[in-house]
């Protein structure tokens, strides 16, 4: 066997080469009698105890040695140890910065990113009929760009700033100056910089998901206006409230790990609010709307899928152990969702429904997001078959049976998959929250703790309390979004109509924006229009006719 001459670097788990000359280790460092019949080296001076230990233990005596005499001074003399040069503080890398949390911060931040611009914008533009994919993917475009600005400029403070109101924030250009962007934000280990960048995401998906309650029919110009307003009076109000370290739900104790109050519940109200003031679609689209393409439906829908991953697994504000349980139980609740709605789906109506899984698969990461990182992993499972089954019940049966959904045109049932499964959701939380796992997110506070747990420990008082404040919450979001909705979508029509005009309706995405989604005969010549298309057999009869 060859010599090996290696050491150990005390504290650090790497090794490397001792500094040897050319000619080899010394032969004093070799211990030729070892039990492996070969050469061991290390470095003097070494202790006869060390020595004598080593011929019972070869491994660790190649794990004791010290790199080099310096180092065995100053550890004796109590000197302190050099720290590597990537860990010393630096202007740009204060203390109090940890830079692993710091990095999957911004890289859950861009995963839920990535869930709206391009997954969302995707699905809208595939899942609807083919004369508004168009139309539908630029409302989500837009939206994620106007959300930003207006994050940046104010709505972040309101969010998240001093309080003005118990519900709302202090406005303020503070999320526009390095001296705040620079220091250290109010939840985490990194710069407030990441904090804005990991709470705009949200905001802005938030709004996203409200379009899908509004394709095929909303004018354009009124969603322009309709964003900023609700981003201003509504979302920020329900995150102050309940997100916020000054918000007064917060401080009443309701848990939402990751939006199923915030976001989901909001935007499913939002969605149904503002499709009744709205209106419908034309009765030709409401009656027959299929997806111009399956194929990129499922392509958005994964990415949708993959994105939560950052979506709950950010939650914690760090790369610990309560964000992997969030990921995981995520995962696990949204495959069994999924599949609960595949089976229900072909158990009533004999077919399995790619739309449908599609739907099961949202429902499954609505109803986990506010439990994702409180439940163990069986209540993750069932909360998956009850999202499963839930919104499936509401959406195929009862919204058939009640008048006054029948009369609201929700175009992707945001009201079901969000609304009905973030309160699902939010209730499951309050019934199956661990205390341990409560105390990884809410730090060390008795009161967080579910109903369930509750009574098996004997404190059935606590648990009722923290289902009341989740109803509470449920209450809260539910009224703030009716009427905050209304107000906005009153004041908008005063300014521009809320629906598109008939003719619009009926043409589509050429007469909204003067494009088509798919130009694939030429120079931009859509079917219609081409030699195969019904004007020109129209052209055609008129032809005839005169003849």
């Amino acid at each position: 066997m060859t010599n090996l001459p290696l050491t150990r670097l005390r504290g650090n788990p790497r090794w490397r080469q001792p500094a040897f000359p050319a000619r080899g280790p010394p032969e004093s460092s070799l211990l030729t009698d070892s039990p492996i019949g070969s050469p061991i080296p290390f470095e003097l001076p070494v202790s006869p105890a060390e020595i004598l230990h080593s011929l019972r233990d070869p491994f660790s005596l190649l794990c004791s040695v010290s790199p080099c005499e310096e180092e065995r001074r100053k550890e004796r003399e109590g000197e302190p140890m050099a720290i590597p040069q990537n860990l010393l503080p630096s202007e740009s890398s204060p203390e109090w910065l940890n830079k692993g949390d710091n990095s999957w911060q911004l890289a859950a931040a861009t995963l839920v990113g990535l869930q709206s611009v391009p997954g969302l914008v995707i699905l809208y533009g595939s899942i609807v009929k083919k004369k508004w994919a168009v139309n539908s993917a630029f409302m989500a475009l837009y939206a994620f760009a106007a959300v930003l600005i207006c994050w940046c400029a104010w709505a972040f403070r309101l969010s998240f700033g001093e309080a003005l109101l118990p519900f709302w924030g202090r406005p303020d250009l503070a999320a526009l100056t390095v001296k705040f962007l620079a220091a250290q934000g109010f939840a985490g280990m990194y710069p407030a910089a990441t904090l804005v960048y990991f709470q705009f995401v949200f905001a802005a998906i938030t709004l996203i998901l409200i379009a899908g309650a509004l394709l095929g029919r909303m004018n354009f110009k009124a969603w322009m206006l309709f964003v900023p307003l609700w981003l201003t009076f509504s979302y920020s109000v329900a995150c102050f409230s309940i997100w916020s370290p000054n918000g007064f739900l917060f401080k009443a104790g309701v848990m939402d790990f990751a939006g199923g109050f915030v976001i989901h519940l909001s935007s499913g109200i939002a969605g149904i609010t503002a499709a009744y003031w709205v209106g419908p679609r034309v009765s030709k689209d409401r009656e027959r709307f299929p997806p111009n393409n399956i194929l990129l439906t499922l392509t958005g829908a994964g990415m949708l899928w993959l994105g939560w991953t950052g979506f709950n697994g950010g939650a914690p504000y760090a790369a610990n152990l309560d964000a992997s349980i969030a990921v995981f139980n995520t995962h696990l609740c949204t495959a069994t969702s999924l599949l609960v709605w595949l089976f229900l789906d072909m158990f009533f109506f004999s077919k399995p429904s790619v739309i449908g899984a599609v739907q099961g698969m949202i429902t499954g990461l609505v109803a986990i997001t506010p439990a994702a990182g409180l439940i163990q992993s069986w209540a993750a499972l069932l909360v998956g078959v009850l999202s499963g089954s839930i919104p499936w019940f509401t959406m195929m049966v009862l919204h058939k049976r009640i008048r006054f959904l029948k009369k609201i045109d929700d175009t992707l049932a945001i009201f079901h998959t969000h609304a009905i499964a973030g309160t699902l959701g939010g209730l499951l939380t309050g019934l199956l929250a661990d205390p341990k796992l409560a105390r990884y997110f809410f730090g060390d506070d008795s009161k967080y703790i579910g109903l369930a747990y509750a009574i098996k420990d004997g404190r059935a008082a606590a648990g009722f309390r923290q289902m009341g404040m989740q109803v509470a919450a449920i209450a809260f979001v539910a009224a703030l979004n009716v009427v905050v909705t209304t107000v906005i979508c009153l004041v908008v029509r005063l300014v521009v109509p809320l629906r598109l005009s008939e003719e619009a309706l009926m043409v589509g995405d050429d007469a909204i924006h003067g494009e088509d989604a798919y130009a694939v005969w030429g120079d931009g010549e859509t079917y219609e229009r081409s030699i195969h298309g019904f004007e020109s057999f129209a052209a055609e009869a008129k032809e005839e006719e005169a003849i």
